[in-house]
């Protein structure tokens, strides 16, 4: 069937889902592919972006063998259902294997290999992980040394598996990384560390050893939420959820022919990556292109991405704003585009200007869609072949439910928002997940609305007449200016229509008088001269709010990113912070004190001030702000 508008998604609807023969588990739903085409290309892997006609290979039956053994090495482990398995690995092969195959052992923990050594053991703690798998020790990588130096303080740890790079590289590199292992194995004589090859190459791949049949509510994997404070929040997600949306993203993007080949450049610590360029086109039988152990960040990736496009006859592929604005200083002129069809993109707004400039100069349709973690992935998105408007995401998925609603002052559901009036997005359906591992965060999540539970997604928009939500901004992101509200999304387009501007992200600043006054921060495009004053001048005629015209507008040679691309505004707002104390020293004619900005898991950004005798004039000062402070002796 053909999604072109909110009614065919509720056409869709009048078949019951619990006929749709939707498998139970991750893990049957690899299997049936498996089933249907054994010989048909599943993963194609390259190591080098200077290099990436050299691929590595499976077939369906070749990856679903793979999962098999993975989930057998994993149960000789130890690993049980509802015991926890987690990963920190960049984009291989293998990361897959132990996603899909911890899967069917127990519950998968993936964690940001980008985090810090503290910050990932406070979340392995936190799920009592048992079995981590990583890198081996490789050069270049300090994913092993992070791990090692928390392992003392992770008792609950029994077994480390290593994955090495060995396969991937070339001979003399090969000898390097077994001397290295050797070496770091005889310094941690203490740990059990295992060699994934030799897991693996022990291992059944026809049938689980466990005999295991596994439910569609029990939990597959736990995901790491972006929080902008102390620890990021862990998702407990099941089955059923992952194995419905990667259905209703498919069923979204009907018709389609088989055997469609997807670039995966997104890392596979995140729900994106996973599913969107992971279980959803495999599926559908679908040829996944994996992109580097560095995905888009790899080098060489994105200046060479149209080559790689017409080489491998690309059809879809997912990215963040941050990817496209990228992919546009690489020309694609001359290059066979013809196979690319569509692009995704999520997990950030994306900037009319760069929306309307992408399309134009590739040719490709961007399908602007939204999802969250807490939703399995994806929640909205615009038909492929029906009306796609820019800055909406789109129409919900079938089977799950969207609205907007307006809430009391006690965060209680009120009523359903009007037509076009902003209200907080909620969803419910077979993708929301179970709640946070921690109980302490589930407070609010949840909005009783007829005696059913939905989801508080904390993202504020509207849905029009034709059943297409429009989002304004997150409830924490908005720029509150003397208790008037103000959109970043609209300072940010403003700024973004630029010839000069690749990126921009407005926030608020602390000011003694409104509390926040708002401010951008821009990146330029390469090549390009441009001077504040002058984006100071463009914002004042193209901005039409007054008060949401920025204070001050500062270039930047890179926004700070997030290990999936979206701008990381936290790392801004602590910039504001640091800079706002200074301005008060100097006012003050002070000197020797010593500024820095933190996130806090309680308190949130804490600015952590050494003044000695100064305290007592200063502190009065940065009172007028709402930001925290903390004096050090």
């Amino acid at each position: 069937m053909v999604v072109q508008t909110l009614s065919d998604i509720e056409s869709l609807e009048q078949v019951p889902l619990s006929e749709r023969g939707l498998a139970c588990s991750t893990y049957e739903a690899l299997r049936q592919a498996a089933r249907c085409s054994p010989q048909a290309p599943a993963l194609s892997f390259f190591a080098d972006a200077a290099d990436f006609r050299r691929t590595y290979k499976w077939n369906y039956s070749q990856l679903f063998a793979d999962i098999t053994r993975a989930a057998n090495a994993f149960n000789d482990l130890g690993i049980k259902p509802g015991e926890v398995l987690a990963f920190i690995l960049p984009n291989l092969p293998e990361t897959h294997f132990t996603i899909w195959g911890g899967e069917a052992a127990g519950i998968v923990m993936a964690i940001n290999p980008l985090l810090e050594a503290k910050q990932i053991a406070g979340l392995l703690d936190a799920a009592k992980a048992s079995v981590v798998v990583t890198l081996a020790p490789t050069a270049g990588s300090d994913l092993w040394p992070k791990l090692a130096s928390q392992l003392d303080q992770l008792p609950i740890v029994r077994s480390v598996v290593w994955v090495s790079m060995e396969p991937y590289v070339a001979e003399p590199v090969r000898g390097a990384l077994k001397a290295a292992a050797l070496k770091e194995r005889d310094l941690h004589r203490d740990i059990a560390i295992h060699d994934w090859q030799s897991l693996m190459s022990t291992q059944p791949h026809t049938h689980l050893k466990s005999g295991r049949q596994i439910r569609r509510d029990e939990c597959s994997s736990y995901i790491c939420t972006g929080g902008t404070t102390g620890l990021p929040k862990i998702a407990a997600r099941t089955h059923g959820s992952e194995v419905f949306n990667a259905w209703a993203m498919s069923a979204h993007l009907q018709p389609r022919s088989g055997g469609q080949v997807i670039f995966c450049g997104l890392p596979l610590f995140h729900v994106n990556g996973q599913l969107v360029t992971g279980l959803m086109p495999w599926t559908q039988g679908d040829h996944v292109i994996l992109g580097t152990p560095h995905g888009y960040r790899g080098e060489g990736v994105i200046p060479r991405f149209w080559e790689m496009v017409e080489h491998f006859g690309i059809n879809f592929f997912s990215g963040v704003p941050t990817v496209y604005a990228a992919l546009l200083q690489n020309e694609c002129e001359g290059r066979d585009l013809s196979s690319l069809r569509y692009a995704m993109c999520g997990a950030a707004p994306m900037p009319a200007e760069l929306f309307r400039e992408f399309e134009r100069r590739t040719g490709v349709k961007i399908l602007e869609g939204y999802g969250l973690t807490e939703g399995a992935c994806v929640s909205s998105i615009n038909p492929p072949h029906g009306e796609r408007h820019i800055g909406s995401i789109g129409i919900r998925i079938a089977y799950q439910n969207m609205r907007a609603v307006v809430l009391n002052d006690a965060g209680e559901y009120l009523r359903d928002a009007n037509v076009d009036e902003i209200g907080l997005i909620t969803i419910s359906g077979p993708n929301v997940f179970n709640g946070y591992l921690e109980e302490r965060h589930n407070q609010g999540l949840w909005i009783d609305i007829d005696g059913q539970r939905w989801l508080n997604t904390g993202d504020l928009g509207r849905e029009d007449a034709q059943g297409y939500f429009w989002l304004t901004g997150r409830k924490k992101e908005l720029i509150i200016r003397g208790g008037h509200n103000i959109d970043p999304k609209q300072i940010e387009e403003a700024l973004q229509a630029h010839p000069a501007v690749a990126l921009a992200a407005a926030i608020g600043s602390p000011n003694a008088y409104s509390g926040e006054v708002p401010v951008a921060y821009v990146q330029l495009r390469p090549g390009q001269v441009c001077n504040a004053e002058e984006l100071e001048a463009f914002a004042h005629l193209n901005i039409s709010e007054r008060a949401a015209v920025p204070k001050r507008i500062e270039i930047l040679d890179a926004l700070p990113l997030t290990a999936v691309g979206k701008i990381f505004k936290p790392a801004l707002q602590q910039r504001e912070i640091a800079k706002v104390v200074q301005e008060e020293v100097e006012r003050l004619g002070l000197s020797n004190i010593a500024v820095e900005v933190v996130q806090d898991n309680r308190r949130g950004h804490v600015a952590c001030i050494r003044a000695g005798t100064a305290q007592e004039v200063l502190a009065p000062l940065l009172g007028r702000y709402s930001f925290q402070t903390e004096w050090l002796n």
